[in-house]
């Protein structure tokens, strides 16, 4: 059973690794047998983290991608396939958040916005799903939020773009699969990362979060390596176009009960 979940001999490529949720999703793909390409739009943040997963017996190629250009996103594929020669796992986490009012929301803050976490995603998918498609085999994991399935205020571009990544998920599911490709997003609840640490220092805020997580806490970066490897390996080999929220039930709506 546990071969299931063993990702020897495959290659990951890992948007925006530098840090945080993507960081930690990438080291728990290595600690799965991974060996794994590595992209930050300033390749120098990566090189204690490479020299991190060479000590685990992990290769890891470090690419400086902007994803919102497309000349980036070419290369990436490139330096992967001439260091590997395959691709097998994209995870889409390359992403971007503005908080605002929507009436203050400029023309500027929505292309920032859409640009990285939609456009950005699909282009990364599509320059990937072309190595893919070669070798009848590949596993994309979109990485979304639960503003996939409702809104919330003050963060309209960024719901938008991560409902409109959950269609793109779903289009390229049905139109893959038959050349051997899943695509599943992964919808991460409320975690502190660097977008929303400035929320997390609010304690009426966390409270009120907490309240409302079934589990009783916020996410911690290890709640998310078992569903990463398991969408990048075969124990999800007969799941695709599919969102996977791994929020602590926030989504379920619940409050305690007033008795």
């Amino acid at each position: 059973m546990s071969d299931l979940f063993d990702l020897s001999g495959k290659v990951a490529v890992v948007t925006g690794a530098s840090r945080g949720l993507g960081q930690s999703m990438a080291r728990a793909l290595a600690g799965a047998g991974a060996d794994l390409v590595l992209t930050s739009r300033d390749a120098s943040t990566l090189a204690s983290f490479i020299e991190e997963l060479a000590a685990l017996g992990r290769k890891a190629l470090p690419v400086q991608v902007d994803v919102t250009r497309q000349a980036d996103i070419a290369h990436m594929v490139d330096a992967a396939m001439e260091a590997y020669g395959q691709i097998d796992i994209l995870v889409n986490n390359a992403g971007v958040n503005i908080r605002k009012p929507s009436l203050d929301v400029t023309w500027e803050d929505w292309d920032t916005v859409i640009d990285t976490n939609l456009k950005g995603s699909y282009f990364c998918a599509q320059a990937v799903g072309r190595e893919m498609i070669k070798r009848r085999y590949g596993r994309i994991i979109n990485i979304g939020s639960c503003t996939a399935v409702f809104g919330m205020e003050a963060i309209a571009p960024y719901a938008a773009s991560r409902g409109g990544a959950l269609q793109m998920t779903k289009s390229l599911a049905a139109e893959w699969g038959q050349h051997g490709i899943n695509v599943n997003m992964l919808a991460p609840g409320w975690f502190k990362t660097g977008q929303t640490a400035a929320l997390y220092a609010n304690k009426a805020w966390l409270e009120m979060i907490t309240d409302r997580i079934p589990l009783g806490r916020p996410g911690r970066p290890h709640d998310l390596d078992g569903p990463v490897i398991f969408l990048a390996s075969d124990a999800s080999a007969y799941i695709t176009g599919q969102i996977l929220l791994v929020d602590g039930g926030f989504t379920t709506g619940a409050t305690k009960a007033i008795v």
